[in-house]
């Protein structure tokens, strides 16, 4: 099987541009991303059970990895929400399947983003962890138009093993994520 563009990208470029700005002794010190976690929550379940199997089918489109449907923890009447109610999807990535789903992110999805200048780089929670906010799953291309009955967002997550925001950034920045602000 052939190594995905992204990962040969981060083997021969992003790891040694981070081994110089850092300085760091080891390769094994260099920062790279463990998973990639795609959550999407479905509001609208609690009326219609329907809409998570889409959420999950919709989901695994997108990745090329089945999905799995999320249940809620609590009660809450005002929602009208009872324990263990289907209310969202959800789907890790790890390996290949996460550099080409990246890839696909960056290079295509990304792009097709109305009015795109970029994606915020305050997404960053202290840890070296990044999360990014799309609203719309229309913007990738496995999606048909013609077949979706609602637009939803979702959240996507990419857990890396740097040890602060700014490695992160670094890292994120060197395997093609199109941040607002590049020149910090």
């Amino acid at each position: 099987m052939a190594i995905p563009r992204l990962k040969e990208i981060y083997l021969n470029k992003v790891v040694p541009g981070l081994m110089e700005k850092f300085q760091y002794k080891s390769i094994m010190q260099v920062p790279k991303i463990t998973k990639i976690s795609i959550n999407k929550g479905i509001g609208a379940a609690v009326a219609d059970k329907k809409l998570v199997d889409v959420g999950v089918e919709e989901l695994g489109l997108i990745t090329g990895q089945k999905a799995v449907a999320t249940k809620s923890k609590n009660a809450i009447s005002n929602f009208k929400l009872r324990e263990n109610m289907p209310i969202g999807a959800r789907v890790t990535l790890r390996g290949d399947r996460m550099y080409e789903f990246l890839d696909r992110l960056t290079a295509v999805a990304l792009p097709r983003v109305r009015d795109f200048k970029g994606v915020n780089e305050k997404g960053f929670d202290g840890r070296g962890n990044y999360t990014l906010g799309v609203k719309e799953q229309i913007i990738f291309p496995e999606i048909s138009i013609e077949k979706i009955s609602k637009i939803t967002g979702m959240d996507i997550t990419f857990v890396t093993t740097a040890k602060t925001d700014e490695e992160s950034y670094e890292l994120m920045k060197l395997l093609g994520m199109p941040f607002a602000n590049i020149n910090k």
